[in-house]
């Protein structure tokens, strides 16, 4: 039995209409770019998102092949990131977070026998 994979292992960088990404992942090249230009190493990033270091290599080959439409992009994603949410999608993630407090504050009452909303104890 020889030591060659039953998939034959060939990454390449596609598009699938969010950006180009490592085949067989959704790892877009701005994700490799983002750790990049912290200075990681490609072993580091690799181990990091749990691909192969070649991946790796083949997002860091297409960003420099691509560099002035990547970096593009990219700064259009940074840009995007530092505007943060629109106060509608601020106000529905507040929501949400006062139900899962809710949530948790009813499921800790029920462990401790004891009624959220009045303290009172509960029979079981």
């Amino acid at each position: 039995m020889g030591t060659e994979p039953l998939i034959p292992f060939n990454p390449q960088i596609i598009d699938r209409g969010r950006g180009p990404e490592i085949s067989g992942t959704r790892i877009t090249v701005y994700d490799i770019l983002d750790y990049s230009t912290h200075g990681w190493h490609h072993t580091v990033i690799a181990a990091t998102l749990g691909i192969s270091s070649q991946e790796v290599q083949l997002a860091l080959e297409y960003i420099e092949a691509h560099k002035a439409e990547v970096m593009e992009q990219y700064q259009k994603i940074l840009d995007r990131d530092a505007r943060g949410n629109p106060p509608e999608i601020e106000a529905k993630l507040a929501a949400a977070h006062e139900h899962v407090e809710e949530f948790l504050k009813q499921r800790a009452a029920a462990k401790e026998g004891v009624d959220a909303a009045t303290g009172a104890p509960v029979r079981r």
